[in-house]
C-alpha cells in the first residue's frame, strides 16, 4: 500500500454540527427558509449561511429551491433521516448525565403576534436546557393577558405595551423593533383611496397610531378589516384587501414593507415587556431570564 492510499482510507470524515441539522430540518418541516428562520431564532441569511456550509461539508445540494418553497432533494430526503436520530440521540446522551435541578410547572402567556414568530424557537431551547420544568402557553390580547397575571391565573407574560389602560411602569423592556406599514406584494390596496385598512380592537396601540399618523397628515382612510389577531390581519393584506401596521418582523414574503414611496407616514416603534407575578420561584425566574436575553441577543 502506498502512502497516497493509506492517506485516502484513513482521512478523517468531517463531523456534521448539531446546529447545522437543526436548522435543515426545519426547512425541511417548514418548506420555506424563512419561516425556519422566525421557529430558531436566527436571520434569513443566517440559516441559508448554515445550509450552505452543511452543503459544502456533504458535497450535495439538500434543497431544490422553488418560488414559493423548498423542497428536499434526494440527498436531502437521505439526510432528513439521520438528522432526527443524530439528535435525539444526542439529547438522550446529554439527558443521561445532566440531571436538570429545576423542576416545576410555569404558565406563561403571549400576544399571539409574539408566539408565533419567535415563541417556539426560544420554548424549545429552554425544554432542552431545563427538562424538569413545565411551560403552559397561553395565547391573548395584552390586557387580557395582564388581568390574568394580576388574578393569579399566570406567571409570567409577555405584552406589547402602549396599549389602552396598561400601567406603562410595568414589567421589563427586551425588545424594540420598528412598526412598519405592510401590504401584498404587487397588490393594489395601498394604491386605493380611501386607504383600506386592517386593523385590530379599538385599545390597540398600534391601531391609534395608525390613526392618527394618517390624521395628522390628512389622508383619508376607511377600516376594510377588524381582527383581534395579527393572523386576521395578515390574511386581509394577503387578500389585498387592505395594509395594516405591522412589527416589521413580521413582515414576510409574500408581504412586503410599504412606506414613503407610497404616501405613508412613519410609525415609530413598537415595544415589547416582559412582567412577572409574585410568584417568583426558581422555575419561573428561568424562564424569564431565557426569554430576556433571547429577545436581547443580536440576531445572526
Amino acid at each position: 500500500m502506498n502512502d497516497a492510499s493509506f492517506s485516502v482510507q484513513h482521512s478523517p470524515l468531517p463531523l456534521l454540527e448539531s446546529d447545522q441539522l437543526r436548522t435543515f430540518i426545519a426547512i425541511a418541516e417548514t418548506g420555506s427558509f424563512t419561516r425556519a428562520a422566525g421557529q430558531i431564532f436566527r436571520t434569513t441569511s443566517a440559516v441559508s449561511m448554515q445550509i450552505k456550509r452543511l452543503e459544502q461539508t456533504l458535497g450535495h445540494s439538500l434543497f431544490v429551491r422553488e418560488a414559493r418553497q423548498v423542497r428536499l432533494t434526494p440527498e436531502g430526503e437521505t439526510l432528513l433521516g439521520y438528522a432526527r436520530r443524530l439528535l435525539k440521540l444526542n439529547e438522550e446522551a446529554v439527558a443521561h448525565f445532566v440531571r436538570a435541578p429545576i423542576k416545576g410547572l410555569v404558565r406563561f402567556g403571549t400576544p399571539s403576534d409574539v408566539g408565533s414568530q419567535i415563541l417556539p424557537g426560544i420554548l424549545a431551547l429552554f425544554a432542552r436546557s431545563h427538562p424538569g420544568i413545565q411551560v403552559e402557553v397561553s395565547a391573548g390580547r395584552s390586557i387580557e393577558l395582564l388581568e390574568r397575571l394580576d388574578d393569579g391565573e399566570l406567571d409570567l407574560t409577555l405584552i406589547s405595551i402602549g396599549n389602552a389602560g396598561q400601567d406603562e411602569a410595568r414589567g421589563e423592556l427586551i425588545h424594540s423593533e420598528p412598526l412598519v406599514w405592510a401590504g401584498r406584494d404587487g397588490g393594489l390596496a395601498v394604491e386605493r383611496s380611501p386607504l383600506p385598512l386592517a386593523l385590530s380592537s379599538q385599545d390597540c396601540r398600534w391601531r391609534r397610531t395608525a390613526l392618527d399618523a394618517l390624521d395628522r397628515m390628512g389622508k383619508p382612510y376607511r377600516i376594510a378589516y377588524s381582527s383581534e389577531y395579527c393572523a386576521g390581519q395578515a390574511a386581509a393584506m394577503l387578500a389585498d384587501l387592505a395594509i395594516a401596521p405591522f412589527p416589521l418582523s413580521l413582515v414576510q414574503p409574500p408581504l412586503r414593507q410599504l412606506g414613503a414611496q407610497h404616501g405613508l407616514p412613519e410609525l415609530g416603534q413598537c415595544h415589547i415587556k416582559l412582567v412577572r407575578s409574585s410568584n417568583r420561584g426558581s422555575a419561573v425566574e428561568a424562564l424569564a431570564l431565557q426569554i430576556a436575553a433571547a429577545f436581547r441577543a443580536p440576531r445572526r
